[in-house]
């Protein structure tokens, strides 16, 4: 029986109710709040497993409760899963950028969004694989959750650290998105190439100078680079 904690980040009360009922029948636990400044609030103090956050909330919205929370060190490893009426592309690639571990749409299905909630969990569970990682400047501790470049320690999401270490154990190697997709996001969805992406660009960015060891292959996917 699941014993995680689920923040809820909603200002509709019935939605908030649908989705609570469902993640209870799972055995999950569950908080609630109905805007953002409480959101990051109860983030730092109730120290949730998973955070379902909508876009459209009062005061500080969706988007920036992501921002702030990628930024605290408190929060910044929570995953986040947005749930949001907004459809458009380019919303998604905005919320996957910020540090979303995952995007879904309303109307959706509670049984795909305990499915993904479920996945993204999954992500975050240490790799007995390959427990210590060290490429060049980057150094990945599995069991630590640690990842530092240069010595120095950088904070990444779940799916962050999932994708850097699913690359890193298998250096050289071209990765496509599917297979990237299917090994590192758990499951199979509507899901497009520009999540990869989106995902891919945020790492890069935090890896500074490293980033070079990500390379790009058009048409392909993505390798990395084999010392």
């Amino acid at each position: 029986m699941a014993k995680e904690k689920i923040l809820i980040v909603e200002d509709d009360a019935d939605i908030v109710e649908m989705i609570s009922y469902n993640l209870k029948k799972e055995g999950y636990s569950v908080i609630s709040v109905l805007d953002g400044e409480r959101a990051v609030y109860s983030a730092k103090r109730d120290k949730p497993d998973l955070i379902i956050l909508d876009l459209m909330l009062p005061g500080m919205d969706g988007l920036e409760v992501c921002r702030n929370m990628r930024k605290n060190e408190l929060t910044a490893h929570i995953p986040i899963i947005m749930l949001t009426a907004k459809s458009q592309e380019a919303d998604k690639v905005i919320g996957l950028g910020l540090g979303a571990d995952d995007y879904m749409t309303k109307p959706f299905s509670p049984r795909e969004l305990i499915a993904r909630i479920k996945a993204v969990l999954r992500r975050g569970d240490v790799s007995l694989a390959k427990k210590i990682v060290k490429v060049g400047g980057i150094f990945i501790d599995s069991l630590k959750y640690k990842v530092t470049v240069s010595g120095k320690a950088i904070s990444l999401t779940p799916t962050e650290f999932k994708l850097l270490e699913f690359m890193a154990q298998r250096p050289g190697i071209v990765l496509s998105r599917d297979k990237i997709l299917d090994n590192v996001f758990g499951y199979e969805a509507s899901i497009y190439d520009r999540t990869v992406d989106a995902h891919m660009k945020s790492l890069r960015k935090k890896l500074g100078k490293a980033r070079e060891y990500i390379e790009t292959i058009r048409g392909a996917g993505y390798r990395f680079k084999e010392l």
